[in-house]
């Protein structure tokens, strides 16, 4: 049977791109189980307050939570559990340098299968203040406001 072609995104984190500017962007592989990946593929995954640590050279995602498998009895993980992400060494020394300077964050953006494999896309963040939120708010409501004089016309 031929492998699936292609990208199939399953979850964003909208939330991250309200709270921060994206600065950079990686790809990423994911470590789960079976059950993890059956669950992931009906749409059970929430990354609304997901983050990333590097500990020992490994590269971590914390409070991602994916949904226990409703068939997976005894199989299921735990759903709010550190899970490991998978890079090369050299591109994780390199997130973990831009980590420690001042104010970056290593956030997840989005979940998405890539060719029948789950694969997560990380940004390097750097925080948004509240007047900056709250001037990004306006330019979209006027946005939606000249589409909307405009469709009417």
């Amino acid at each position: 049977m031929p492998r699936a072609q292609g990208i199939k995104s399953v979850a964003s984190n909208r939330k991250a791109f309200h709270d921060y500017y994206v600065l950079e962007r990686c790809e990423a592989g994911i470590e789960l189980a079976g059950t993890e990946v059956k669950s992931i593929r009906a749409g059970t995954l929430n990354l609304k307050d997901s983050f990333c640590t590097i500990k020992n050279g490994e590269l971590f995602v914390r409070g991602m939570h994916i949904s226990p498998y409703e068939k997976g009895n005894i199989f299921n993980r735990d759903p709010d559990r550190v899970r490991r992400l998978l890079m090369h060494k050299k591109e994780i020394r390199r997130l973990q340098a831009r980590v420690m300077q001042d104010g970056i964050a290593l956030v997840p953006l989005s979940v998405y299968f890539k060719d029948s494999r789950v694969k997560v896309e990380l940004g390097l963040c750097k925080g948004k203040k509240l007047y900056d939120k709250r001037d990004a708010d306006a330019k979209r409501q006027a946005g939606r406001d000249m589409e909307r004089a405009l469709r009417q016309h």
